[in-house]
């Protein structure tokens, strides 16, 4: 994430490491440089590469808040839109569950009137059972007072 400003960092300390394992001036080479020249040279530099980086830095870390701002916004619009297509199922399965309610209830319903057609039905069957039976009855009379007759005209003597 950093390894931009860690290689900035290393190159700065491998730069120092380099400049330690030199080998020791001469009290001549030391004479011959400036000294107020080369350390405010050095120090304005080590400040101006530090400012460098910790500009890079400063963008690098807005640039992160600014994705981190637009995940934060799409995953805000995406919970809303789930949000809605949650409310919507609901309202669907509210619908549904209505809708098995009055199934239920016309079933329940048609299950009444059945019952009712069927002892109907029974008190019907009943009925014939009970007219049968009389007709039999009927019938069993008639035959009888058929035999009888059948048995009065044999009995007569042929004229």
């Amino acid at each position: 994430m950093f390894e931009k400003f860690k290689k900035g960092e290393s190159t700065q300390q491998d730069a120092d490491m380099i400049e330690q394992e030199k080998p020791g001036f001469t009290a001549e080479q030391v004479r011959t440089e400036n000294p107020a020249v080369s350390d405010s040279n050095i120090g304005i530099g080590d400040l101006i590469s530090k400012r460098t980086m910790l500009e890079e830095a400063i963008d690098y870390v807005g640039l992160m808040i600014k994705n981190l701002k637009d995940k934060r916004t799409k995953l805000e619009k995406e919970i809303e839109d789930e949000s809605v297509d949650i409310k919507n199922l609901k309202e669907k399965l509210v619908k549904v569950s209505e809708y098995i309610e009055e199934e239920n209830k016309g079933i329940r319903d048609l299950s009444t009137k059945r019952s009712m057609v069927e002892r109907e039905a029974d008190e019907i069957g009943v009925l014939i059972n009970s007219l049968r039976s009389r007709l039999l009855n009927i019938d069993s009379v008639v035959e009888s007072e058929s035999n009888k007759v059948k048995t009065i005209k044999d009995s007569r003597p042929e004229a």
